[in-house]
């Protein structure tokens, strides 16, 4: 079923993206994707829940936002659609490449560091982690600097929290959509 035009607008006014339920696209938010555990499309389990515990450590409510299942839907989108800071970063598609390297990197180093994949670690040890990755200051790290990881997935993890109606909500920030046109900007 193809979502049209007016459709897709209105559902990413509210926060809703195109997911995949038994070869239907349905609209809803990340949030709701992951409470339905509705399948990821590119990334497997094992980095979905890294990506779900780093979004947890850099931004709360993270998880529970969907930033694993915001981060699999904006993948399976053309490069030039996607929402993601990857993009914003001038990241060279495809995105999946630069998350999977991130995920697979950051579980390798936490093995490293702290003998457990991230996910597994205790909330301090993820602090932790998190602070060394920031600061580039984990021996061994490959692949793109780790502050450089950091800044693009605590983006999405904000993003995915705080840009929503929701988000500007908890912030007492005025969503544009209940501003008249003639007072915005």
């Amino acid at each position: 079923m193809a979502i049209g035009r007016r459709g897709f607008v209105k559902g990413a006014t509210l926060g809703a993206l195109a997911f995949t339920i038994g070869g239907i696209e349905v609209l809803m938010a990340p949030r709701e994707a992951r409470a339905r555990n509705v399948p990821f499309r590119l990334l497997d389990a094992r980095q979905g829940e890294t990506l779900e515990a780093l979004g947890e450590t850099l931004v709360p409510q993270a998880r529970e936002a969907g930033i694993a299942h915001y981060v699999d839907q904006q993948l399976s989108v053309p490069p030039h659609e996607a929402l993601l800071q990857a993009r914003i970063f001038n990241v060279r598609p495809p995105f999946a490449d630069f998350y999977r390297a991130a995920l697979a990197n950051i579980d390798e180093n936490s093995r490293k560091v702290f003998g457990r994949d991230f996910a597994l670690l205790a909330s301090a040890d993820q602090h932790e982690f998190v602070d060394r990755m920031r600061q580039n200051k984990i021996e061994g790290w490959t692949g793109r600097p780790g502050a450089f990881v950091y800044a693009v997935l605590r983006a999405d993890a904000v993003d995915v929290v705080y840009g929503t109606m929701e988000g500007y909500e908890a912030l007492g920030i005025p969503y544009m959509a209940h501003i008249p046109p003639q007072k915005r900007w």
